[in-house]
């Protein structure tokens, strides 16, 4: 069990002229499982960090102090355990097993007493998968439920955890919570947690902290006084406050296909088994697909096969008008048939600043620069990152990262938007707009596809529902 303590803490990123949070005072006691909410961009991640002791100064201007156990954060590194937003960034080993074993090697634990933890915390997570699996085989899922066996096997004092089942199937996240309530338990560890999904997680907390707009402290007490006392104003900054119905947004009718899938079959190296195997399917304009299934059936490769971004081995991705599959189709051109957002949205960033980001594509294919400007413009507004123009994409919190991603796949108006987790890390405001966003396109003629475990986002839009299970087809449906 470790304490916490902020004294004044005020952090900047480089490059930006806002400060991320500011003047922020608290103090967790040891033991104590607090979360940590507050709308995208409030600086929920950057706090994350510097418990962990990530923040250095050369990625930006700190004042105050953040301590443990009375000791500058940057000096005990090793004594929280973190589980970023993107679990790809934490996986460091060719193997399963190896890389849970990774952080308790580097912590000298005795080798006897290494692999019966390993086992332990993997079975705590509900990974499915023997201990050497290859990790480049595993769904963004999966990254997720290793990367958290890799913390709760080191037992860290601290357990710091910002969104942990946001990128899982609902099953794979009741796996998680219930393992996460078994590690504490065991442990007795502090907790710090950030995750949208409060009513998922509300029995492994007891004391809530929420953060304005601006950075500061908004509220802070146990979960039935804070959501009491600002309860409205949370949900309207964008917190997933429970109890409050979503919107709905029903599609008005499909039209002519924009992108057809045919027998689609792709095994990566190494692997046992096809990734996807024999999938077709139909996306029509004015419509959104929703492609669900289980971490690890095939989801995310049958985005990539569907966007041309990835050859397959059999079958063909196509859209009308194009004599060739979507794979063999220049860059340029394939911006304007069909835009790709990717489920970890800093792997699809190229440039230096959002308006540069949102410019790319257009230019790619051959906008002019008025038009172009006028798109970025629409863009930056409709999307709220306006204030944001400037900044690098890589600076950006993980929300509005995200905005950004699905902005600069709208940006050379393509006739199909292939979508992967988009409403991953969103606050609820966010989320809202996203969905009467992904709306206006739907219903402005544009097929929409989308991957996602979000079973409200589908509610909310989906005209039809194409179900996988270990790389195939386990079942279609219109209207989920």
């Amino acid at each position: 069990m470790i304490s916490v303590r902020f004294r004044g803490f005020t952090w900047r990123h480089a490059g930006r002229r806002s400060p991320a949070v500011s003047d922020v005072d608290l103090r967790i006691e040891p033991g104590e499982r607090v979360l940590l909410l507050g709308p995208s961009g409030s600086g929920k991640s950057t706090l994350l960090a510097a418990l962990a002791g990530l923040l250095t100064t050369d990625s930006g201007d700190q004042r105050g102090q953040v301590l443990l156990d009375g000791t500058d954060a940057a000096d005990r590194r090793g004594a929280a355990g973190i589980l970023f937003q993107d679990p790809e960034t934490q996986l460091v080993m060719a193997r399963s097993g190896d890389d849970v074993a990774f952080g308790l090697e580097n912590q000298a634990v005795p080798t006897e007493a290494i692999w019966p933890r390993v086992r332990h915390a993997i079975e705590t997570v509900g990974f499915p998968y023997p201990l050497d699996h290859p990790t480049h085989a595993l769904s963004g899922g999966e990254q997720q439920r290793l990367a958290l066996a890799g913390v709760l096997a080191r037992r860290p004092g601290l357990i710091l955890l910002d969104e942990p089942t946001s990128n899982i199937d609902p099953e794979g996240a009741d796996a998680i919570r219930r393992g996460l309530k078994a590690a504490l338990a065991d442990t007795s560890a502090t907790m710090v947690i950030v995750e949208h999904r409060i009513s998922e997680i509300i029995d492994l907390i007891d004391r809530v902290i929420a953060l304005d707009p601006g950075g500061g402290l908004l509220a802070d007490g146990p979960p039935e006084t804070v959501f009491a006392a600002h309860g409205p104003t949370l949900a309207d900054q964008g917190v997933w406050v429970p109890g409050i119905p979503l919107p709905t947004r029903p599609g008005h009718g499909a039209g002519r296909p924009c992108l057809r899938g045919d027998r689609l079959t792709k095994t990566y190296p190494g692997a046992d088994r096809p990734a996807v195997r024999g999938i077709d399917f139909t996306a029509r304009a004015g419509e959104m697909l929703a492609v669900t299934g289980p971490n690890g059936s095939g989801k995310s490769t049958l985005a990539l096969l569907a966007g041309g971004l990835l050859k397959p081995d059999l079958g063909t991705a196509t859209v009308p008008g194009e004599a060739r599959p979507l794979h063999r189709l220049p860059a340029q051109r394939l911006a304007t048939r069909v835009g790709s957002v990717f489920q970890d949205p800093e792997h699809q960033f190229v440039t230096a600043t959002v308006r540069a980001e949102l410019a790319f594509a257009p230019h790619a294919a051959g906008w002019d620069r008025d038009r172009t400007d006028a798109r970025v413009s629409e863009l930056l507004e409709r999307l709220r990152l306006g204030h944001l123009a400037e900044a690098n994409p890589h600076t950006l919190s993980g929300g509005e990262a995200r905005r950004l991603s699905v902005a600069s796949a709208l940006a050379a108006a393509p006739d199909a938007l292939l979508l992967d987790e988009p409403t991953f890390g969103q606050d609820r405001r966010t989320w809202s707009e996203l969905v009467d966003l992904t709306a206006a396109i739907r219903d402005a003629g544009t097929a929409v596809m989308a991957v996602t475990h979000d079973r409200d986002f589908a509610a909310a839009l989906a005209d039809r529902e194409l179900a996988l299970s270990a790389g195939e087809v386990d079942g279609e449906a219109s209207r989920c």
